[in-house]
Parts: C-alpha cells; structure tokens; sequence
C-alpha cells in the first residue's frame, strides 16, 4: 500500500511487520521539494511528520519503497533530494515526473543537469559499495541489456492488472479510474465480472503506437508503450506526451555513460546488480548474516 507517512507511526508499521505488508512512501526529498505540494490539510508543511514516518518504516522494513515525484518547480532540487534520502537509508528509490505539469525549455535544462548529476552520485555511491535502486537508471540500463524484452516486461494496459473503484468498478489501471464508471474505460465490476470486449478493444488501442516513434533510436528503450501515462498526459493511449518523449531523451544517453564506465571498470556491485539474476536473495542474505 501506499501511503504519505503522515499517520505512519509505531502500532502502523508493527501491523504491518506482523501482517506482512508492503507499505511504500510518498517523499518528494528535501524541505523545500517535499512542502512546496504535499500539505497538511490546514495547509501547513508536511516534511517532519513524514520523515519521522518513513524513518520508523525503514528501521523496521529497510527495502520499503519511496516514491519521489519530480515537477517543474522543483526540479532544481533533484540531485539533492535522491541524496537525502537515500542517506535517510531508502534502499528502493522510484522517481516519477510530473508528465500532466507544463514543462517550458528552462524546465528540460534543468532536468538535464539534474540527471547528470544524479548520473555522477550513482556512480560514486556504486563505488562506495551503498546498496540502493535508483529506478531511473536502474531501469535504464535494463533497458540496454534486455533489449527487445525490455517492452514486454513494462507497461501493457489491460493485459497484467486490474484497478478497483470504492463501487467497485474495475479499470485496466488506477490513473483510468478518474474517468468514471460511465466512460468506456470501466471493463466490468466486482459483483459481474470483466467485460472482455472492452477489455479486448482497450488492449488493441494501446497496442497501435504513435506513428513518430516508429523511427525511434530508442523505441525499445523508452516507456512511450505505457497507456495510462500517455492518458494521464494527453487524454490518449498511443499519444506520448513531449514530456516523456525529452526526459526519456536526455536520460538514455547518461545511463548508458554510467553504465559503459562502471561495467569498464568491472565495478562488482555493478555486476551482480545487472547481471546476477540471483542478487536480490544474496544480497538479503548478506545483510541478514552480517556479511560486508
């Protein structure tokens, strides 16, 4: 589940221990990223009680999620927020961008440099041996090894999972719950079941990709296939907004530097990361046994 930390406290995060639930935080990273959207309800700042909230989490569920979303205003702090928290002790770091906000040139410079920086603290934290997932690289150079399976493990609308309305209702993905159970993305409810027709004509509407990436580099490589971004973004599919069409631009050519400089230098981290299938439970284990 996910949740803003704010009422995150220590009978929460013990249910969720004994429980065995996965609990995940939204942060926006420093004060002044995190305050300038996510208010209190009387409109006060949010930034301590979530912080005390995600700490608590960490200490109990070290590999909880954290999800840091990205706009405009404060873009400026990218770089230094991903540093903030993962010295906070977040392992799993998931950045998104804001793709409905209004992104002028000024915006894409800004988030150029970010990346480029965030591509040097990668690198300098890989070498230090920190454990972390930065999901922006990570998925990035995935992306690079994968190749052509790369599309097949990401986003297909209608085809891996179901959303549900407090009615309810059921969509192909919680963005589409916005548009109502009137409109033609509400595939059936919880007491009839799926309506595979729309369901069916869902599935082929997103899989007609939008005729300029078809002469893409990096078609392969980018997330333009995922529906219910494109829909949160432009209200279609198949249609990719110029937000994710430039960040995912500006961001290929940098995991792709970091990547090729750390596989160089036969970094191992590096390696078992990207190359160890096995990695995830070997790298539990150390930790559980007190291995360095």
């Amino acid at each position: 589940m996910w949740t803003n930390g704010v009422l995150l406290d220590e009978a929460f995060v013990r249910f969720a221990v004994q429980e065995d639930v996965s609990v995940a935080v939204s942060r926006d990273g420093i004060r002044e990223a995190h305050d300038l959207h996510r208010r209190l309800l009387d409109g006060g700042p949010s930034y301590d009680q979530v912080r005390g909230g995600l700490l608590r989490l960490l200490r109990a569920k070290p590999y909880s999620p954290v999800l840091m979303v990205v706009r405009p205003d404060t873009a400026r702090w990218f770089a230094e927020s991903v540093s903030e928290l993962l010295d906070l002790g977040c392992r799993y770091l998931v950045v998104s961008l804001d793709h409905a906000a209004t992104w002028d040139e000024t915006g894409f410079a800004e988030l150029a440099r970010q990346y480029d920086a965030l591509g040097r603290h990668y690198v300098a934290r890989t070498r230090a041996g920190r454990k972390f997932c930065l999901s922006p690289f990570e998925v990035k150079i995935g992306s690079h090894l994968d190749g052509c399976r790369y599309r097949a493990d990401r986003c297909e609308l209608g085809t891996r999972q179901l959303s549900v309305d407090p009615s309810g209702k059921l969509y192909p993905c919680v963005q589409l719950t916005r548009a109502g159970p009137t409109s033609s993305w509400c595939v059936g409810d919880v007491e009839t079941g799926i309506s595979m027709t729309r369901l069916a004509r869902i599935r082929a509407q997103a899989a007609a990709e939008h005729q300029p990436c078809q002469a893409c580099a990096i078609r392969q490589r980018c997330n333009h296939t995922c529906g219910c971004l494109n829909w949160q973004a432009t209200g279609s599919v198949n249609e990719v907004s110029e937000v994710l069409c430039r960040s995912e631009q500006l961001l290929v050519p940098i995991a792709d530097r970091i990547g090729a400089e750390l596989f160089e230098e036969r970094n191992a981290l590096f390696l078992h990361k990207h190359y160890n299938s096995a990695w995830p439970l070997l790298s539990l284990l150390e930790e559980s046994k007190g291995w360095s």
